[in-house]
């Protein structure tokens, strides 16, 4: 026996269709919002571990970090050096070796950043004129890094240092500017427009 059910009529099938349409719709929605989450989150969670990632230790790329014995360094010679940078990940390779130059007067050291203090262009050693020099814009400087001649308007940037246990160390981690308390060479004033810096 063939049971027939009864015609739904034009408002049972309005209400049908109405309601069959706000499920599609309703799910489709969700599926949308949650997608556009997934993205959301996808993008934020790294901006928002490299915001936080400073927090609690805002000096923690200043290490000393050990640059050789100090009886390498002969009296009156200039030597390229290069250090490993402190803080690392495992892909940086060769670009974490900074070279900077050492130079011995007596028992004295100083420690140069191998940037030009012009625009920061990598500066080479020449002991034949004593003289460092830049090839990028013609930066000129004495063997004790004052400026000779050029656009650079202070001599070089130095690294903080220290003799210990006849090791050499300095305070690695950045590059010394003025904007991190970069050490001043004595004598040598600050770049115009730079008077009030100080350094404590």
């Amino acid at each position: 026996m063939d049971e027939k059910f009864p015609t739904p009529s034009p408002e049972q099938q309005q209400e049908q269709l109405h309601v069959e349409h706000v499920t599609r719709r309703t799910f489709l929605m969700k599926v949308g919002i949650a997608l556009n989450g997934l993205v959301a989150l996808a993008v934020a969670v790294p901006l928002v571990r490299f915001m936080l990632s400073a927090i609690g230790r805002p000096n923690s790329y200043l290490r000393w970090t050990e640059v050789g014995n100090a009886a390498d360094f002969r009296d009156g010679e200039t030597k390229l050096i290069s250090f490993r940078n402190p803080i690392t990940n495992p892909w940086d390779g060769q670009t974490a070796n900074i070279p900077a130059y050492v130079r011995r007067t007596g028992n004295t050291f100083t420690v140069f950043a191998i940037n030009c203090a012009h625009l920061g262009c990598p500066v080479r050693w020449f002991s034949e004129s004593q003289l460092f020099m830049c090839p990028c814009h013609g930066g000129v400087y004495y063997a004790d890094g004052t400026r000779a001649s050029g656009p650079p308007e202070r001599g070089l940037f130095t690294y903080d240092h220290k003799v210990e246990n006849g090791k050499l160390y300095i305070n690695a981690g950045q590059i010394p500017t003025f904007s991190n308390r970069a050490q001043l060479i004595r004598g040598i004033e600050p770049c115009p427009g730079t008077n009030d810096f100080t350094i404590g």
